[in-house]
């Protein structure tokens, strides 16, 4: 008995380590991973008529796994899909414009951030009377289902602003532009895609709250595969890819892109 018990030991070690990751195999240890990524945002995920996909996050998305060597394949992904494609195991990463929480950690680790942006506001190009956050009070705004934008307005900054629940941003777009809602609000790369893809002079107030840090959705417990997605991520910004991706899609848009620098990691613990 004595000289089966190392060989115990050891394999109860291995199954302890594979309940800590819910028994998920670590992305380091995969030849080929499946990454969701939005479908509907132009400039940052979206989905072309060929079914490809192209925008700022797709493009993190495609470097990340070329650093990590491993074949990859993109899923579609809305707001409110990110936590359930993880959790089901669809998808071992989620690129998708998907804001760090503390809601969000307790379900899933973030590697990251690869960017970090602002909330901003999307008005029409005759309304002059929306030029901060506190303008939002008594105004119509959209909420998305599965953002989380319309609550940091509401409860974070304390403006009563009239929530308008929608099912996506396309929607949102096409009431503000019929006057059903005088704004959107969200990530200011979202507000710029929407922006620049609509073309008829929607433009950003440059309001510039509540800082955004967009990170990478992974499994719970996949510390191993977190950290090699930071150092790609780190790469990513001293290889110079990080500001031509920013220049590439929101140039365009008017952000200040005149600081781009690695973000403060969240930690893989």
């Amino acid at each position: 008995m004595k000289r089966l018990l190392p060989a115990v030991l050891v394999l109860t070690a291995l199954l302890a380590g594979a309940c800590g990751m819910g028994g998920a195999e670590s992305i380091v240890d995969k030849d080929a991973i499946v990454i969701g990524v939005r479908s509907d945002l132009p400039s940052v995920g979206v989905r072309k008529s060929n079914g490809t996909f192209e925008g700022f996050d797709v493009d993190v998305a495609r470097y990340i796994a070329q650093k990590l060597g491993k074949d990859y394949t993109f899923v579609p992904v809305l707001a409110s899909d990110r936590e359930k494609v993880l959790l089901n195991g669809k998808a071992d990463l989620v690129l998708a414009t998907y804001t760090i929480s503390q809601d969000r950690k307790a379900k899933v680790l973030f590697a990251g951030p690869y960017h970090i942006s602002y909330q901003d506001i999307l008005v029409r190009p005759d309304e002059p009377s929306i030029r901060n956050v506190r303008d939002l009070k008594g105004r119509k705004i959209c909420q998305v289902k599965g953002s989380n934008a319309t609550q940091r307005v509401l409860e974070e900054r304390k403006v009563a602003a009239e929530v308008v629940p929608v099912d996506d941003y396309a929607a949102c777009l096409t009431a503000l532009k019929d006057r059903r809602l005088d704004a959107i609000t969200t990530n200011d790369v979202i507000l710029a895609g929407l922006a620049v893809e609509d073309g008829s002079g929607l433009r950003l107030v440059n309001a510039q709250f509540n800082e955004q840090r967009t990170g990478v959705g992974m499994h719970k417990g996949d510390v191993a595969g977190c950290e090699a997605v930071n150092r790609a991520i780190t790469t990513m910004y001293q290889d110079g890819t990080a500001s031509k991706l920013l220049h590439k899609w929101f140039g365009k848009a008017g952000l200040n892109l005149s600081t781009i620098a690695v973000p403060q990691f969240e930690g893989c613990s």
